[in-house]
């Protein structure tokens, strides 16, 4: 199971990443294709140094990747990061799913 697989910090990381509305967008924008810090910053009515910091909490939490491209920093969406949110979340769905079967079965007795 992916939720005993990763540890509380990792979960953390993953969740805190994800609660932010512009750090989902940049997950979004460079998951459709890469893109430059700098180009990032110009969609956000934020400073450079903002788009900076939420770039770097997604790539703690491993969502994406940076590349050094002469002056600029490249973001990519990281797909094994991607694919491992999906099988947490999948996982949770499926207990969310046995405890409803539960309660069903209860209200049925």
């Amino acid at each position: 199971m992916v939720v005993h697989e990763l540890k509380e910090i990792e979960l953390d990381r993953l969740f805190q990443a994800l609660a932010d509305a512009t750090r989902r967008d940049i997950v979004a924008r460079v998951l459709t294709s890469e893109s430059s810090v700098s180009g990032l910053a110009a969609r956000y009515d934020m400073s450079f140094a903002a788009v900076q910091k939420h770039v770097a909490v997604l790539e703690r939490a491993l969502l994406v990747t940076k590349e050094k491209r002469g002056r600029e920093q490249i973001v990519r969406a990281h797909p094994e990061g991607l694919g491992r949110v999906q099988r947490l979340l999948d996982e949770y769905e499926k207990i969310w799913l046995q405890r409803l079967g539960r309660i069903a079965e209860i209200l049925e007795q």
